[in-house]
């Protein structure tokens, strides 16, 4: 960077919080380096971020996420609670309960945390002598690179033009399909306020939702407490009552394969590590002469005996004898696991998993073989460019699936309310592939297509039914910032494939159009744009952009498939900061390969 350069942060959650934070722990950088920070967000609360804001969640929506398993930031979630007056904690839900580091609180509490903290560093970047420019209720609309002048113009919707010399994208969540609610369909729950009932009115009707994520979740727990209400036993179990006049009321999520998120669990060490079961040194090692880190070379090497090690510890020998097989690959764990859980009814299954959930977390029993996936499948995360197409299909197709059951990690209260809500009725599962017709020809209603396993057909139709996929992968001609699509500034993300022949012969149809040839190559786009390991933004050349960075998780998906949660954007902010750091300490960039990006990775 050059002196005192003016940085500019389009975005003001958590993603940048955690770039503020560990700009703070580089004083030296900030000295030399950089003189302006500018944030810009299109909320007019900033430093809370999407999932967390009083605009978009509501006040029976759960995080998942634990004191002790936030990232460091000036005061933790939990202390910051327990200064807090009791007006506050009312306001939040949380009057008279108790404050430990191990529990989980309301959305909305940790998005006032946030803001907090936003507001603290902030104070103490201009106390280190930076000017900070915080711009809020300011959409960035466009972004100009200009390599000549060395510079970057954003252009925002009160048609205003703004200058910087390094450019941090940290846009988070962003829902582009839109809603067609003549018809009933939402293309995404938030904001939550739009599903909800008017004042004093009920819903006396079925709702559904395609899903059965934590954002499933989201919706259930809020429209469930308008329409009745839960009260908890001493054991912790929930019983639920159904408000007069809500005897139609039910919600009915609709999953592929029927399963219910996975419960929350106690963990040995709550934070992810890149390098925990394998060093950098190692990682390298298993890229091959063609270039490639193969999938099943980083399960024998590292998976296993990791996996292994867990489920010994775990009592499972039956896994353990599994990873004993040199047959058994990835994707036949995976398949296994899903398999334990697989019951045919998906709430009895979840029944069941409670007690086993309940003993770890109030127990403090670990279960080592989820946490130990978790750490390994956020190591491959940070080294998904070197996977061809072939390993990536398989992630995306048979991996990831499962691991978005197991790591989502549903809090226990919110898996009993789940319990309840069905044992009174008003909460069901269908299993089955859905197809929801781009035209709907029937006033207030969206009819949907039911594909089960053995490719039987049924159609359901709802006055009210919300996409709880979750974030889709942004694509270039979505890009938000149209002026870098159309400079060649951004490209897709894609991987080649390591087979040198056509490969469309053995892909189903749908993904054949994700194919493409250049030159003796074949190519297959990830989704989302592409991106290097610091996060820079690589243009049609192929040649990462020095200015311009772009961490936010929908943009960077296709090439970080498994950056989920606070972590990860910590861990991500980590990595651009300590790229900054070793340019200025070398005064060169640093390079593109995997062996210059992974030295940033050991030492955030």
């Amino acid at each position: 960077m050059n002196p005192r350069d003016h940085l500019a942060v389009i975005g003001s959650g958590a993603s940048a919080i955690y770039l503020l934070k560990h700009l703070l722990d580089q004083p030296e950088l900030l000295t030399r380096e950089i003189g302006e920070i500018s944030l810009y967000d299109k909320s007019r609360l900033m430093g809370t971020g999407m999932p967390y804001s009083p605009f978009t969640t509501d006040r029976y929506n759960m995080s998942n996420i634990s004191s002790e398993e936030l990232p460091e930031l000036p005061v933790t979630f939990a202390d910051w609670l327990r200064a807090q007056e009791p007006p506050v904690l009312e306001e939040l839900d949380m009057g008279g309960v108790a404050i430990t580091e191990s529990a989980v609180y309301p959305r909305l509490a940790l998005g006032r945390y946030l803001c907090a903290q936003y507001r603290e560093l902030v104070d103490r970047l201009k106390a280190a002598g930076l000017e900070v420019h915080e711009h809020a209720d300011c959409e960035v609309t466009d972004v100009r690179d200009q390599p000549g002048k060395n510079r970057v113009l954003l252009a925002t919707a009160d048609g205003a033009a703004h200058e910087c010399d390094r450019l941090v994208i940290a846009t988070g969540h962003y829902w582009m399909a839109k809603d067609r609610a003549a018809s009933g369909y939402y293309a995404s729950p938030w904001p939550i306020c739009k599903l909800l009932p008017e004042k004093d009115d009920r819903y006396n009707f079925a709702v559904g939702t395609l899903g059965a994520s934590l954002s499933a979740f989201d919706v259930i727990s809020s429209l469930a407490h308008r329409h009745g209400d839960f009260v908890t036993r001493e054991d912790g179990t929930q019983v639920y009552t159904p408000h007069p006049g809500t005897e139609k009321f039910r919600i009915v999520m609709h999953a592929v394969k029927g399963l219910l998120p996975h419960l929350q669990y106690d963990q040995e060490e709550p934070f992810r590590e890149i390098y925990r079961h394998v060093d950098r040194a190692g990682m390298l090692a298993l890229v091959g002469g063609d270039g490639f880190l193969r999938l099943a070379a980083y399960f024998d090497r590292v998976c296993r005996p990791a996996m292994r090690e867990a489920f010994e510890k775990d009592g499972l020998p039956e896994m353990v004898a599994m990873m004993d097989d040199p047959e058994s690959g990835l994707a036949e764990m995976a398949t296994k696991l899903t398999e334990e859980h697989d019951y045919s009814d998906a709430f009895e299954g979840m029944r069941k998993e409670m007690v086993q959930a309940r003993d770890s977390v109030l127990n403090h029993h670990p279960m080592h073989w989820k946490e130990t996936l978790d750490d390994l499948m956020y190591t491959l995360n940070f080294h998904a460019e070197l996977l061809p197409a072939e390993d990536h299909l398989t992630l995306k197709a048979v991996v990831m699936p499962f691991l978005m059951n197991v790591i989502a990690a549903m809090p226990l209260e919110s898996g009993e309310s789940m319990l309840a809500l069905h044992d009174a009725g008003v909460l069901s599962m269908v299993a089955g592939r859905v197809t929801i017709a781009d035209e709907q020809h029937v006033e207030n209603a969206t009819t949907i297509t039911v594909e089960d396993e053995d490719g039987n057909e049924t159609t359901e139709s709802y006055q009210i039914f919300i996409d709880c996929g979750g974030q889709k992968p942004l694509e270039v001609d979505d890009y938000p910032f149209p002026s870098l699509a159309a400079d060649g500034s951004v490209r897709a993300a894609r991987s080649a494939f390591a087979a040198a022949e056509d490969p469309t012969a053995d892909l189903p149809e749908e993904k054949r159009q994700g194919v493409t040839r250049e030159g003796h190559a074949w190519w297959y786009a990830l989704g989302g744009i592409d991106i290097d390991g610091a996060y820079r933004l690589i243009g049609q050349d192929g040649a990462p952009n020095p200015r311009i960075h772009d961490i936010a998780f929908p943009h960077a998906t296709g090439v970080r498939p498994y950056s989920y949660g606070l972590q990860a954007c910590s861990d991500t902010a980590a990595i651009l900061v300590r790229t900054w750091v070793e340019e200025s300490q070398r005064g060169a960039p640093v390079g593109p390969d995997a062996e210059e990006i992974t030295a940033m990775y050991e030492k955030i």
